[in-house]
């Protein structure tokens, strides 16, 4: 049997949960024995991304014991727009007057 952590966090809350799951087990399975797409229904494994500590992995991707399967929610910003909006706000006030 495999121990498997299931996490998904919100900016209000975050929630962890422990499975077992028998060997070649896949992610879809760890998150679909958790239960956390009935306490979060705004998962969308269709748009939400999965990783396995930290790397994104496939739905369909072996685990192994101890793993931890992060649910990833869509970034609010595009990170490049982010830092080129400061960039832009930094050269505006950097500029003599």
């Amino acid at each position: 049997m495999l121990r498997i952590e299931v996490v998904y966090a919100t900016a209000q809350r975050a929630a962890r949960y422990a499975v077992e799951l028998p060997d070649r087990a896949s992610v879809r399975d760890a998150i679909q024995a958790s239960g956390v797409c009935a306490d979060f229904p705004e998962i969308d494994l269709a748009v939400n991304r999965v990783g396995i500590y930290g790397r994104l992995a496939p739905l369909d991707a072996t685990l192994r014991d101890r793993d931890r399967v992060e649910i990833l929610r869509p970034l609010a910003a595009d990170p490049k727009e982010a830092r080129r909006r400061r960039a832009a706000r930094g050269k505006r006030s950097a500029s003599p007057s």
